[in-house]
């Protein structure tokens, strides 16, 4: 199986304030050090309980509006059951329903196999923890 399976972890920070951060350049730097030419998949995936992946296109304003898409949905606001934290902590815990914590996406060739505008997403629009964990996973 080790020569199937790879498995990594990254941290990363995303700030204190909401962000659509592009991974796709790590998930690029994991698959070269790892997939070796091989066809598979990759599992990208964020654990935490207020964070998600999404593969849009960035770049062109539509990460902006997914942020502000998820503002609109989920406002910051007294509503939620879920308080600690600040306020509106609660609507953070309700994003992985929306936006997954995970994806999982073909490799050919030792290469993601993304479409030309696709890039791979981290969805963070917890402010009060910065610190994220990012496992990256091929199977091949």
């Amino acid at each position: 199986m080790s020569d199937t399976f790879h498995t990594t972890t990254l941290d990363i920070t995303t700030g204190r304030r909401e962000v659509a951060l592009d991974v796709t350049d790590r998930c690029h730097d994991f698959l070269r050090d790892v997939a070796g030419g091989r066809d598979g998949l990759l599992n990208v995936f964020v654990p935490h309980a207020t964070a998600g992946i999404a593969v849009i296109e960035t770049g062109s304003g539509s990460d902006d509006d997914l942020l502000t898409t998820l503002r609109a949905l989920l406002p910051a606001d007294d509503r939620w059951r879920h308080r600690h934290g600040s306020p509106g902590h609660g609507r953070d815990h309700v994003l992985p329903g929306l936006v997954a914590p995970h994806a999982t996406l073909p490799v050919v060739g030792g290469r993601l196999a993304l479409g030309i505008w696709q890039s791979v997403v981290l969805v963070d629009t917890n402010s009060d923890n910065p610190g994220r964990t990012l496992r990256l996973s091929f199977l091949g």
